[in-house]
């Protein structure tokens, strides 16, 4: 059986250890949310004081070109490419997960139809993070052309749903809430094999799992830099639009910055070659700057080795709590086989909502999904073996003394 010791050991002999320093981690806090937001690299600080009093107090709108503040998506998007598995130019960061996911789906949408395609249906789970279901709706629903978002309960439906009416997959790679993980080659093969193009959100995968968005055929991608990537809270998103589909890429969000000339101010609309043309507006500067902090801290690593002490420390603490909580109804929503795990572990419980309160009040930070799904997430940069045995002894004895109200208002939970 596992000891506390033989956690120290691991952490002594983790070749990974050291990235735990490049982060400003509060005392006494076990940190089990970077899933919902990564902690704050410590070189973010002087980066955006250096941002906000040089490149914008001194240098004010000069820094448009000094600062490189202008190239700022398209040289994020490259840094964060070889992490996904995406080729040079390929990639910006900018705007929303929402508005990414809306313009991918969107430009799907347009290239179906430009195919003389009669397909009207966008597949997705209801599992899915609600937001991307209300953008497929939103996006169908003002279109005003017999589009129809058609929702699924269970992966083993897909080959029975894609069909000849199908225009548009779109999933999320890691389930928000499960940590369940889906086969992007195979589920991509099987859409494509129907005619239908696939969208895939990699919110809760980018930074956490080793991922291959062109080797897999993937068509789009969208995803979020605040989670694993540890790009500071509401950091822009980022868009993947590959090489073989840019020429045919078009979304209705068509701004300035996404023009050909964006300086010659002419009236009419002309996008610009390449991943470009997915740019909207002027882009947030001080936060765009955040995200290359967390960037630079995986250029350090690789995904393989993220990959292999995730995948560790979600073992361990699977172990942990089913043998130290074994007398209390905790049950495992996250898949066992690695293939189909991210990086996150949830277990249920009846006052699930009530316990992960007293754990965050014990400085166990993790976060509530209903229904009574407690969510933990492991974060290889800086989550250290040691942890996870500290923080389920702080759950067993949460739950054997029941020092949890049950009757506690339901305020947001981190």
């Amino acid at each position: 059986m596992t000891t506390r010791t033989d956690c120290l050991q691991r952490d002594a002999q983790d070749p990974l250890a050291a990235l735990r320093d490049r982060f400003d981690l509060p005392p006494g806090v076990i940190y089990l949310d970077g899933n919902s937001l990564g902690a704050r690299p410590k070189a973010a600080l002087a980066r955006a004081q250096h941002v906000i009093a040089r490149e914008w107090g001194h240098d004010l709108i000069r820094s448009w070109n000094t600062a490189g503040w202008f190239d700022l998506p398209k040289r994020l998007g490259n840094r964060l490419a070889p992490l996904i598995g995406a080729g040079e130019d390929e990639v910006v960061v900018t705007d929303t997960t929402s508005l990414n996911l809306f313009k991918a789906l969107a430009a799907a949408l347009h290239m179906q139809a430009t195919d003389g395609a009669e397909r009207r249906v966008i597949v997705t789970e209801r599992s899915n993070f609600p937001t991307d279901i209300y953008m497929a709706q939103g996006l169908s629903g003002w279109l005003d052309r017999g589009y129809v978002v058609k929702l699924i309960d269970s992966v083993e439906e897909l080959p029975d749903v894609i069909g000849a009416d199908t225009a548009v997959v779109m999933l999320t790679h890691v389930n928000y809430r499960t940590g369940y993980q889906h086969d992007m080659r195979a589920t991509s093969a099987l859409a494509h094999a129907a005619g239908a193009l696939i969208v895939w959100d990699l919110a809760h995968s980018a930074g956490a799992v080793p991922l291959d968005l062109n080797g897999d055929g993937a068509d789009l991608a969208v995803g979020c830099t605040y989670k694993y990537l540890n790009g500071g809270p509401g950091a822009p998103a980022f868009i993947w639009v590959p090489r073989r589909h840019q020429a045919r890429f078009t979304q209705p969000l068509s701004g300035w910055w996404g023009h050909a000339a964006p300086f010659a101010m002419a009236p009419d609309f002309a996008p610009v070659d390449g991943i470009g043309r997915a740019l909207c507006g002027t882009q947030p500067v001080v936060s765009l700057a955040m995200v290359e902090c967390g960037l630079e801290v995986f250029e350090q690593t690789s995904m393989a080795a993220l990959r292999q002490k995730s995948l560790a420390l979600t073992d361990l603490f699977i172990e942990l709590v089913e043998q130290r909580c074994a007398d209390h109804p905790l049950g495992l929503v996250t898949p066992r086989e690695h293939a189909r795990r991210g990086s996150q572990v949830g277990f249920t419980h009846p006052h699930g909502y009530a316990v992960m309160s007293a754990l965050i009040a014990r400085g166990v930070i993790g976060d509530y999904r209903e229904p009574a799904i407690m969510r933990f997430g492991f974060t290889p940069l800086y989550t250290s073996y040691t942890e996870v045995w500290d923080a389920v002894e702080i759950l067993r004895d949460i739950l054997d003394r029941q020092d949890y109200d049950v009757d506690a208002k339901r305020d947001a939970v981190t």
